[in-house]
């Protein structure tokens, strides 16, 4: 009786379906770019939101939105001792915008300089990929394998390995780096061609929509990744 409830762990693993992570485990993309979400959309919120709904003047709304980003790039260096990149670039941006509101009134001027948020992350990250360390899968990587040591070690071996692998990963942050760089454009467009009152609005629009189809559109390098990193325990 006892040997009837023992199963082989080589006929476990055939039994099952192979490659497949645990459902909690297989995370969705929005989950995957969470930390998109923490260290650029909620400083933008944070800036649009002080500036536009409450009325905060331009140089404290951006004072306040680097807030949670200093924050995120010391807890990163505390814990991990390591550079959040991501937090980082928006540090700067924000920064960079505080300076650029005391040299200017012109309330274009001041529309165009959002754009410079799009702008550097676009760079850096297009960056990223043409020396082939590609910047957006320090935040992919940790929400594909959630700390399971063995597709962690999946992930490694693959990025290693793997020319297809690769290429998809750098096909994912190139993705990221050509929508927010498009956005970028249309809002220096809209600034200098567009009515101050409607870009005042359709600024944020631009940001939301380029991060909504940025998503959508890195999910066609995202859905591969997670299938071969579903894969390779099985495999190896």
């Amino acid at each position: 009786m006892a040997a009837t409830q023992t199963q082989n762990p080589t006929t476990a693993r055939k039994s099952g379906r192979p490659g497949r992570a645990p459902a909690d485990q297989r995370p969705g993309l929005a989950a995957a770019l969470r930390p998109l979400a923490i260290d650029v959309g909620i400083p933008l919120a944070t800036y649009y939101l002080l500036r536009d709904a409450f009325g905060v003047s331009l140089w404290l709304s951006l004072a306040l939105s680097s807030i949670g980003p200093a924050v995120r790039s010391v807890a990163g260096l505390v814990a991990g001792r390591e550079l959040n990149l991501l937090a980082m670039l928006m540090l700067a941006v924000t920064l960079a915008g505080i300076i650029v509101s005391f040299l200017t009134g012109d309330p274009r001027a001041m529309i165009a300089k959002d754009s410079i948020v799009s702008s550097v992350i676009a760079f850096a990250i297009l960056g990223s990929v043409v020396v082939r360390r590609p910047l957006m899968s320090a935040g992919l990587k940790p929400y594909m394998t959630r700390g399971n040591a063995e597709r962690l070690a999946a992930w490694d071996r693959l990025s290693s390995t793997s020319a297809r692998f690769r290429r998809l990963e750098l096909a994912f942050s190139t993705i990221w780096g050509v929508v927010l760089l498009a956005e970028c454009a249309a809002r220096l467009v809209g600034a200098y061609t567009l009515p101050v009152a409607t870009m005042v609005w359709l600024g944020t629009v631009f940001a939301l929509g380029a991060i909504g189809l940025a998503m959508v559109a890195g999910g066609a390098a995202a859905g591969p990744i997670q299938k071969m990193i579903d894969a390779e325990p099985a495999a190896s």
